[in-house]
């Protein structure tokens, strides 16, 4: 009942549109597209089509007008698969875009976010470097003034979408040492220049991943994010949204674990009896649910805040480690109490126990969101 505090009549309605659109267009395939670790273009256009990759964006460039809630919905709705890399994939615009959208010229946002809401391009962040990932303003990636273009070396890694975005936002060095020296450029796929290497992963197959390479990239001077060595601040704000769409990615994916079990339990039989009979297995689905409405709660309040207009940090970051620690805990119950069954390839569970650890790394690391959690409360 607590949730109708958040949730109208209109979030229903998007949510059962979202749901036939899973069930159409992506849970018929999301086996064969995890075995074959990538999905198609065209699903880009289908979510483009029904308005999903623009929610929250600005109308006026193609996206959908669009609360914290419609978010989470997605999220939800797209975990239903048991996938992870469907979402890190399908939605990578949902960190490469923001920096665009807020920071952006007019002509920077009419050029490049219409057809990324459409899904006829699409948006990757690159950040990340081979030398260190939460130490944004130490990054070594220079970008040098050279007439009407910056002139881009060097290389980032872990790249979400890396080898098939057409429109990379790219964290540079400009100016000084520090975070003072960062800007932000746009970096089309085809620039002359720019390599890809793709990488494989424990999890998230059917999302490609990658480090790329800047040789001498030369990038329009146009294609600059806001104002020269302000690019730090950019960055920042796109990390507090990530962590707030991470956490309820967790949650989501852990109630899918505890669906699973769940279902298992029930139907599975063990001397007669279901499992779900079996004292040691119904305690083990209520601490699974326990910990899922917890960090439910939690997920809720802060989207609603950030709605208001607030940005409580330290509450994000806290958040981000309950919701994946939450993530972690169900899948191993889950895998636990499938047995056998959740070993092998095809469970849901199985899939999203192997994908556990990227979002307690991806993001910022636990341990980097309990440092900015204590700098926030002042300790």
């Amino acid at each position: 009942m607590a949730a109708r505090l958040f949730y109208t009549d209109e979030h229903d309605a998007f949510r059962t549109e979202v749901r036939k659109f899973v069930q159409r267009e992506i849970s018929p395939h999301i086996e064969a597209w995890e075995e074959a670790a990538e999905f198609p273009r065209s699903l880009y256009r289908a979510a483009g089509a029904l308005g999903l990759l623009g929610l929250g964006f600005p109308e006026a460039y193609g996206g959908t007008e669009a609360d914290g809630f419609h978010k989470l919905i997605l999220t939800e709705e797209l975990s239903r698969p048991g996938s992870g890399g469907i979402i890190a994939g399908l939605m990578s615009h949902g960190i490469g875009l923001p920096p665009i959208a807020n920071m952006g010229s007019d002509a920077l946002k009419q050029r490049f976010i219409p057809p990324i809401l459409s899904g006829e391009k699409i948006s990757a962040l690159a950040v990340t470097e081979p030398s260190g990932g939460s130490d944004v303003a130490n990054l070594r990636t220079t970008a040098r003034l050279d007439g009407d273009h910056y002139i881009v070396d060097g290389s980032k890694t872990f790249i979400t979408s890396g080898m098939r975005a057409d429109v990379i936002t790219t964290a540079v060095r400009t100016g000084e040492p520090g975070m003072g020296g960062v800007s932000m450029l746009v970096i089309e796929g085809d620039t002359p220049g720019l390599t890809r290497t793709p990488l494989k992963k424990m999890g998230w197959w059917c999302s490609d991943t990658a480090t790329l390479y800047f040789d001498a990239c030369r990038v329009p001077a146009a294609n600059l994010i806001g104002q020269e060595n302000e690019g730090f601040r950019g960055i920042m704000q796109n990390f507090n949204n990530e962590r707030l769409m991470i956490a309820g990615m967790a949650i989501a994916a852990a109630q899918v674990c505890w669906d699973e079990a769940l279902a298992y339990a029930r139907e599975r039989e063990t001397f007669g009896r279901p499992l779900s009979k079996r004292q040691v297995i119904r305690h083990k689905l209520v601490d699974m649910a326990q910990r899922i409405g917890s960090a439910r709660a939690a997920l809720e309040l802060l989207t609603w805040r950030v709605d208001q207009g607030q940005w409580p940090i330290a509450e994000v970051c806290m958040l981000k480690n309950t919701a994946t620690q939450c993530m972690e805990f169900c899948a191993k119950e889950a895998v636990q109490i499938l047995g056998g069954a959740g070993y092998i390839r095809g469970v849901k569970v199985e899939r999203i126990y192997r994908e556990t650890k990227v979002l307690s790394i991806g993001g910022g690391a636990e341990e980097i969101m309990k440092e900015l959690a204590a700098r926030q409360l002042g300790l």
